[in-house]
């Protein structure tokens, strides 16, 4: 063992000592996060990284989806009534889909038309010195009604479309465009207690309009861009169950008149005002029955 001599380097401004690692390449190949070694590589080798991998039947899969606050929330409810901006899907939902709002919306929606339905049946029974009663199968109609087409019709156009090799789409996005687009018919509903056939019916019109034209404007890229131009007819089918639900609100839920005129001039008009009217049970299974008959002849 021997001792060699070390020159001092002439270039040295001798301000500082300069210190360099001599323990391998380990540093040198580390990733670096603002100029430092990534926390998840230390001088000595890659560190394990503990991911949190859940299945879908846990309910860690499902957190991310209703991880959302209140303010985004609304945003995305509000920004439904001007169908016009942008893609709804590229400016709010992705690439954070959540299933907590379209959930409360639909909810709300049920709690909505049977709680202003009810209100309004009230209402004209107190002007109609009539005893007031409640149709509590309302209740269950708007479950069943609401969620089925919240919940059930985006699940079968997204199941139709993925077996046809269309992946553009996820089940979580197509349940946040239905339950979102529904929001228009809450205030609709609230709206709806004015005892008017006109008012409602422009209304109910809008409302339509509004979460039709929502609806179609954000699936329909996503069925041009399948390889079989048939799928493009899925618009006229959609466009069909959503005028028949619109109809169906109108018809079991804002059809309370005061004055037995003013229901006379709405061919669909039913509730206490109407001395030609039937119950909400049967104008439903009438309606059922009309829909039934047509579609086997």
């Amino acid at each position: 063992m021997s001792y060699q001599p070390i020159e001092s380097d002439e270039r040295d401004s001798g301000t500082g000592l300069e210190f360099r690692s001599f323990l391998g390449n380990e540093t040198s190949n580390a990733p670096t996060v603002g100029g430092s070694p990534s926390p998840n590589r230390g001088y000595y080798g890659e560190q394990p990284v503990h991911t949190n991998a859940s299945g879908f039947w846990t309910i860690e899969y499902y957190q991310k989806y209703f991880d959302v606050d209140t303010k985004t929330v609304l945003t995305r409810c509000l920004t439904t009534l001007l169908p016009t901006l942008p893609s709804y899907l590229t400016a709010h939902i992705n690439p954070a889909p959540d299933l907590y709002g379209p959930f409360w919306t639909l909810t709300t929606l049920i709690f909505s038309l049977f709680v202003f339905s009810s209100l309004a049946s009230s209402i004209v029974s107190y002007l109609s010195a009539s005893p007031i009663t409640y149709d509590f199968q309302l209740l269950s109609v708007a479950v069943g009604l609401v969620y089925i087409y919240g919940i059930g019709v985006p699940l079968g156009l997204w199941a139709a479309l993925k077996y046809l090799g269309v992946s553009e789409w996820g089940l979580v996005e197509a349940w946040s465009v239905w339950g979102y687009g529904m929001f228009v018919w809450i205030p609709v509903s609230v709206l709806c207690v004015i005892p008017v056939p006109i008012v409602r019916w422009v209304l109910v019109g809008a409302a339509f309009g509004l979460s039709g034209y929502f609806l179609i404007r954000n699936v329909y890229p996503v069925l041009a861009s399948a390889e079989q131009k048939a799928t493009r007819l899925f618009v006229i089918i959609l466009v069909i169950l959503h005028a028949a639900v619109a109809l169906t609100f109108k018809i079991l839920f804002f059809s309370y008149y005061v004055i037995d005129e003013l229901a006379e001039n709405d061919p669909l008009g039913t509730g206490p005002g109407n001395p030609n009217s039937m119950s909400m049970s049967d104008a439903m299974s009438s309606t059922v029955a009309e829909m039934t008959s047509t579609m086997s002849s």
